[in-house]
């Protein structure tokens, strides 16, 4: 959509729009308009790729272009994406297909939200089956998840940010994005006499997260050895000073340096993993210990309990299937 006309940045020595401007803003194609009031950078970023992969199939140079799209042309789309090879290449899988699809159709909606179209042209076309009864991040065991916060070993101001960081988000399954957003008054909320984390989720959506005692002591002393716990607005979770560059320790840890964070320690107990494998490992726990399936919804800010199922680990082991019960 890089082509499409998009509204043009006022100068903020006022708040009045000029003529130009507000005639430029007013003639902002549908199309575009759905596309910057996206504000998760992630579904952003996968929806331009989907957008701009339909546009090149179609042959599509304008916004207005959209409106003349049929079923016909998204089943081609699709049976297109269907054969197109990845870089290694491999075929595309079910899922991306359908999450690019997922992505037309989103914008589709927009433009009949808009009465720009009469009707959405993805609405009938089969999408890929992907058969899926559990999500596909896997959680850790319990002796590996006190392995990893055990992992960092001294008392150096990075251990104890480490330990934190380890802690907050095997103990309340955040999101790493999440957990970069944190500030110090973040934790320092109290709902009848209980510490919370306010934690703001996708789409900007806030939560109240009831704070672990054993990671609120963990942020205590790491907020101690840090010395910028009075700094209330700031970032909770800082990055450590470079050397080289001399650093800042005011902005706040990017979620890259909690994946390489992670990556780090999971290598020290041999085990490869991603972040999200510790928001699936918290869930996992919860729910082994009888914890209610709507509340671990509301826990983990998902907007469908459908979506929480997929972290429900708890029918996945191996060990549990029919086949060992099988005896001749």
């Amino acid at each position: 959509m890089d082509s499409a006309k998009t509204p043009v940045k006022t100068t903020i020595k006022t708040r009045l729009l000029t003529a130009p401007e507000f005639q430029d803003l007013a003639a902002v194609p549908a199309e575009v308009e759905w596309f910057k009031n996206i504000d998760n950078d992630h579904t952003k970023r996968a929806y331009k790729k989907a957008i701009q992969d339909f546009m090149l199939f179609a042959g599509i140079d304008h916004p207005e272009k959209f409106r003349l799209i049929t079923r016909a042309h998204v089943i081609a789309w699709r049976d297109d994406l269907n054969e197109q090879l990845t870089r290694k290449g491999k075929k595309l899988s079910k899922i991306t297909v359908r999450h690019r699809l997922t992505a037309l159709s989103a914008l589709y909606n927009y433009l009949c939200d808009k009465n720009a179209v009469l009707h959405n042209p993805c609405k009938g076309v089969k999408r890929p089956t992907v058969i899926r009864n559990t999500g596909r991040t896997p959680a850790i065991s319990d002796r590996q998840a006190r392995g990893l916060l055990n992992a960092p070993v001294n008392d150096t101001l990075k251990a104890k940010r480490d330990r934190a960081i380890l802690a907050t988000l095997l103990y309340h399954g955040l999101r790493r994005t999440e957990l970069c957003k944190l500030r110090v008054q973040d934790y320092r909320f109290q709902i009848e006499g209980v510490p919370h984390l306010l934690v703001e989720g996708k789409g900007n959506k806030e939560r109240y997260v009831p704070l672990h005692e054993f990671a609120a002591e963990l942020i205590d002393d790491y907020l101690d050895a840090a010395t910028h716990g009075g700094d209330a607005a700031g970032a909770l979770f800082r990055p450590l000073r470079n050397s080289r560059k001399g650093g800042n320790m005011e902005k706040a840890i990017t979620p890259d340096g909690v994946y390489r964070l992670v990556q780090h320690y999971a290598a020290t107990l041999g085990v490869s993993i991603k972040t999200h494998s510790l928001r699936a490992t918290a869930t996992t726990n919860a729910l082994k210990h009888d914890a209610d399936l709507a509340r671990v919804q509301e826990w983990l800010g998902h907007a469908n309990i459908s979506t929480t199922r997929l972290y429900d680990k708890r029918d996945s082991d191996p060990k549990d299937s029919p086949t060992f019960k099988v005896s001749y």
